[in-house]
């Protein structure tokens, strides 16, 4: 069946860059893998579709006008290991104002990269030494975190705990860069 659905989908014209089997990151819900591709009836058209799995839930990824988008292939390592300069840089202050912060965050989470992942751990890792976290920021800051492992956990082949050793230890020295610059 999926051999069909594959053939069916080169004679359409339909472009895939994942197959089943493939681990992938989707910006939003972290680490997946492709399970099955899938055809859907929406609004009249038939629409091809990833179905990927992810840790906590299935999510169905349109493969064109939006699965090029919101899907990814894991960092490589040594890419990997070049986001770690992200982490343990001194960051960026972030806006007192609670929904410019949401907004800039939220953008950078958006672009699923990452590096940008790491700015937003780093930034509201940062914040939080000087300020409260609201209820956004520590949900946002788990997301990131989330994210981020889960990911690390696949590309470097890394225990769950020996990745939020190293990253704790990467905040530890951004926070030691930042200190001259700060703002209470």
């Amino acid at each position: 069946m999926i051999n069909d659905l594959v053939q069916s989908q080169k004679d359409e014209g339909v472009t895939m860059e994942f197959h089943v089997g493939d681990k992938v990151v989707h910006r939003a819900y972290g680490v997946g893998e492709i399970v099955q591709f899938d055809k859907k009836n929406v609004g009249g058209q038939v629409v091809s579709y990833y179905v990927v799995q992810t840790r906590n839930l299935t999510v169905w990824v349109p493969v064109n006008g939006g699965g090029d988008q919101s899907l990814r292939l894991p960092t490589r390592p040594r890419e990997f290991k070049k986001a770690f300069k992200v982490l343990s840089s001194a960051g960026e202050q972030l806006s007192t104002d609670r929904f410019e912060r949401k907004t800039h965050l939220s953008e950078q989470l958006r672009k699923g990269t990452i590096e940008s992942t790491c700015r937003v751990i780093r930034d509201l890792s940062l914040y939080g030494r000087i300020k409260k976290l609201n209820d956004n920021d520590v949900s946002i800051m788990e997301r990131a975190q989330s994210i981020l492992l889960e990911e690390w956990i696949l590309s470097l082949s890394v225990p769950l705990s020996e990745a939020q050793q190293e990253l704790k230890h990467f905040l530890d020295g951004g926070f030691q860069a930042a200190k001259p610059t700060l703002s209470v």
